[in-house]
């Protein structure tokens, strides 16, 4: 009946056999008879019908309720037969009778125990199945407890190597519900001192970019939307982080904001390595400047030159109209004033040469396309008459200024014409190279350089961008993966294909919406 051997005690009688049961019947009315008699040969008054009442109620209680009628039959026939044979018939009856109440009241009270042991077993059974719930619930609770401790072991480790931190703030107040241990490490505060307040997490920001930080957060709770932001942290030994924040908002069902949860890292290593970067590149360019420069020599000189020239001869003839005897003032005046006019010049082409070989961090300012084409031509324009090239331009007017390094962009527009110089030197033909500007898609202006050269190689076009690729015997392979390079960071892109009908094409894009540093 029940599903478990403990419980077996309480499913009712034990499994006796028939015999037993009723053997016990017959026995304890025997018993009865017996313990009357010896009642009667010591003289003691006739106690048969409570013996008899006993024998009933142990037959009911450990045989049954079919033995415990047995039981109540044979002791009235003993009792008639053997005991009270001489009592009339309604005494007989009324002894009967008693059996017969007390046989009813046996067979009540047995069924009234069997269902109280079946519901005290099935009461039992319930509670070792919550037994055995409670105890896998147990088991199940400090598995998922073990396997807790150790995610969040893994956790922390993962933080650690990873320098990242994970938090959570309360809108109201600004309270920190969660703070992880590498945040703590990362923002120079000391777990054991308690949850640092909203006051004392923004003190920690660099002055210089908390209002950049307020603006970004101000703008996440007004929009209740997730955030990014990048600032540095001072820490109160000086020294000086970079942190990387992202924030995602908790709404209730009522879609107001609670909370917002993220995670900070630090980039202080990975801001080193691409300011490290950054100068490696800066000085891989100013050496792939100077080396073109080096090529560019004797048509430099020459450029130089002719304004120098033209000054000594301007200079001459002013002294020629001063020393007649009659001197001629406003002659004197002209000659002395195209001496100015070639000084300034020869002075503006060596400041362009000093910028392409003047070593320093990239600056960013207002730059015109149109006038960095103008002055390289005006600088490249004897290493073109060199080769018997004709350089021409088509310079879309009223283009918007960009912001850029000028001395970068200067370094792109060379590396493009000198490539094709070389291009087209050794052709036979027409040699022209021309300059091109224009207005381009998404607030971009595109600058081209094509010429009537030898073409792209056989090679997938975007493998001349490759470093150390070149067609040249003495090239180093460089010269176009800088520009592109030089161009990708300033938002821009740089690619190549074929000239119509000869040749090759160079395009690139600069943005017109950037903005200028800090």
């Amino acid at each position: 009946m029940m599903g478990t051997p403990e419980n077996a005690k309480w499913t009712a009688r034990p499994a006796a056999s028939a015999t037993m049961r009723y053997g016990l019947a017959m026995f304890s009315v025997a018993a009865a008879a017996g313990m009357a008699q010896l009642f009667l040969y010591v003289h003691l008054p006739l106690a048969f019908n409570a013996f008899a009442l006993c024998a009933i109620a142990i037959t009911f209680w450990y045989s049954g309720t079919k033995p415990g009628i047995l039981a109540a039959v044979l002791s009235a026939l003993v009792r008639s037969y053997v005991f009270d044979r001489e009592i009339n018939s309604l005494s007989r009856v009324l002894y009967d009778l008693v059996f017969l109440v007390f046989a009813l009241l046996m067979t009540a009270a047995t069924q009234t125990r069997d269902e109280l042991e079946v519901r005290v077993a099935e009461r039992t059974a319930e509670l070792s199945r919550s037994n055995e719930d409670l105890n896998r619930e147990i088991g199940e609770r400090k598995r998922a407890e073990e396997s807790f401790r150790r995610s969040e072991a893994y956790l922390a480790e993962a933080q650690r190597l990873t320098h990242t931190g994970s938090w959570v703030w309360q809108l109201a107040g600004g309270d920190a519900s969660h703070l992880s241990e590498e945040w703590y490490r990362i923002y120079g505060f000391d777990p054991e001192q308690g949850v640092p307040s909203w006051e004392q997490r923004v003190q920690r920001i660099h002055p210089e970019d908390r209002a950049k930080w307020r603006e970004t957060i101000d703008r996440a709770i007004r929009e209740k939307s997730d955030y990014e932001v990048g600032f540095r942290v001072l820490l109160p030994s000086g020294v000086v982080k970079h942190v990387h924040t992202v924030g995602h908002p908790v709404l209730n069902t009522s879609g107001d904001l609670l909370q917002f949860v993220g995670s900070s890292t630090d980039i202080t290593q990975r801001k080193q390595a691409e300011e490290a970067l950054r100068e490696a590149q800066a000085d891989l360019a100013r050496i792939s400047r100077v080396t073109r420069m080096g090529e560019l020599t004797a048509s430099l000189a020459h450029e130089v030159n002719q304004p120098i020239a033209a000054a000594v001869t301007d200079a001459s003839t002013c002294l020629r109209w001063l020393t007649r005897d009659e001197p001629d003032l406003a002659e004197a005046r002209e000659a002395a004033s195209r001496v100015v006019k070639d000084a300034d010049r020869a002075t503006e082409i060596i400041s362009r040469i000093r910028s392409l070989f003047k070593k320093g961090i990239s600056q960013r300012e207002l730059v015109d396309v149109n006038e960095l084409i103008r002055g390289m031509i005006d600088l490249l324009r004897s290493e073109a008459n060199r080769y018997g090239i004709a350089m021409r331009t088509e310079l879309s007017e009223d283009l918007p200024q960009i912001v850029g390094d000028r001395v970068q962009l200067q370094q792109v527009l060379m590396n493009l014409m000198i490539n094709g110089f070389e291009a087209v030197k050794d052709v036979d033909g027409t040699r022209v190279l021309t300059v091109k500007s224009q207005p381009a898609e998404d607030t971009q202006l595109m600058v081209s350089v094509s010429d009537t050269g030898v073409g792209l190689p056989p090679q997938p076009v975007d493998l001349i961008f490759s470093a150390f690729f070149t067609t040249k015997r003495d090239g180093t392979g460089m010269g176009l993966r800088i520009s592109r390079s030089i161009v990708e960071s300033h938002g821009g892109r740089l690619w190549a294909g074929e000239n119509s009908p000869r040749g090759a094409s160079f395009h690139l894009t600069l943005s017109s919406k950037a903005d200028l540093p800090e």
